[in-house]
């Protein structure tokens, strides 16, 4: 059996596919399997998929029907997996090739670390570097992520993970399969947060690790599921879900809850302010506050003038010259293809 089985989703990143599946192959840590998915794209990505049908270590598996969601598709991958552990390697991102002789290295070396990740470039559609992936976690701590470290998962939960998802890019990350499955997998009745959830519940199991070396490059482009399902206040709605459910399993500090009530402060209200948010996502905003947040009014006053301020310098030409500010930028998540 292999040591590691590497699973690649992909829809409609024909484009991308060579270079994504090129550094895979070029691995240092050559003991995988390499498991190529399709969602019944509409470009070239299977007649481009099918290139490689002939490598021993490769399996092609392509759907009859759109699964319409990323985390039923990382759900499948797990399930056709034999390895150890796995590596979701999105069809768009791409790899330097010691990625996984160092993930799996760290793995091997404690039966406690679910999983292991390190630092993302972020790149854009032409893979020109724009930066490191994982900025908005400076807000966090602006060091913490700069060197190498192993965590007790839960500690991890309660500092930063009920803040935000400090998992950037999946495919920064090898775990293993058997707490993959413990967990349940990913919760597919998220379309936007699920791989957030996914990371906390896994590291509530053991430790984490962490590489303070660049070794992944994490692709944001228009098509992107980053760009196209964060509109209508569901990532609102499942950002305060998370953190929801997290509550429900951590006790953070009192520092640490205050922090992350102003910052989900600046997201909701501006959603429950929105006329672009249907009034059934801001019902269910609204529920997930009221839960999460046991003086949510109190938060409410700055966000809410931030935002009509906004909304007159997008009317009134001269707004910005009379000392109109934008609303303040709260830590911005990372969203996986």
């Amino acid at each position: 059996m292999p040591k590691v089985s590497v699973v690649v989703p992909n829809y409609n990143h024909g484009r991308f596919l060579p270079k994504r599946i090129d550094t895979i192959l070029k691995q240092t840590f050559e003991d995988f399997e390499l498991i190529l998915l399709d969602d019944c794209s509409t470009d070239d990505s299977r007649s481009i998929l099918s290139l490689y049908a002939g490598d021993p270590r490769a399996r092609i598996e392509f759907n009859s029907v759109n699964s319409g969601s990323p985390f039923k598709q990382w759900n499948k991958g797990v399930r056709l997996a034999r390895g150890k552990y796995v590596w979701i390697a999105e069809s768009d991102d791409f790899a330097g090739e010691q990625l996984l002789e160092r993930l799996v290295t760290s793995l091997e070396s404690d039966p406690e670390i679910a999983f292991a990740y390190c630092l993302s470039w972020g790149i854009d559609a032409e893979g020109q570097r724009n930066g490191f992936a994982d900025r908005y976690l400076r807000a966090l701590s602006p060091d913490r992520w700069r060197s190498d470290f192993v965590a007790d998962g839960r500690e991890e939960c309660q500092n930063y993970f009920i803040r935000t998802n400090v998992v950037p890019n999946a495919s920064a990350v090898v775990f293993r399969k058997a707490v993959y499955e413990e967990v349940g997998g990913a919760d597919e009745n998220y379309r936007i947060c699920g791989d957030w959830k996914l990371w906390a519940a896994m590291a509530l199991t053991g430790k984490v690790a962490y590489f303070g070396e660049p070794l992944n490059y994490f692709r944001f482009h228009k098509a992107s599921v980053r760009n196209t399902s964060t509109y209508g206040g569901r990532d609102v709605e499942e950002n305060l879900r998370v953190i929801r459910w997290l509550l429900e399993r951590v006790t953070p500090r009192e520092e640490v809850l205050e922090a992350m009530y102003a910052s989900e402060a600046c997201r909701w209200v501006p959603a429950m302010m929105s006329t672009h948010v249907p009034v059934r996502v801001k019902l269910k905003i609204l529920r997930n506050v009221c839960a999460v947040d046991p003086r949510p009014l109190r938060r409410t006053i700055r966000p809410a003038l931030d935002t009509i301020r906004l909304k007159c310098s997008r009317h009134l030409p001269f707004a910005g010259q009379r000392g109109v500010k934008s609303v303040p930028p709260s830590i911005d998540l990372p969203r996986d293809k």
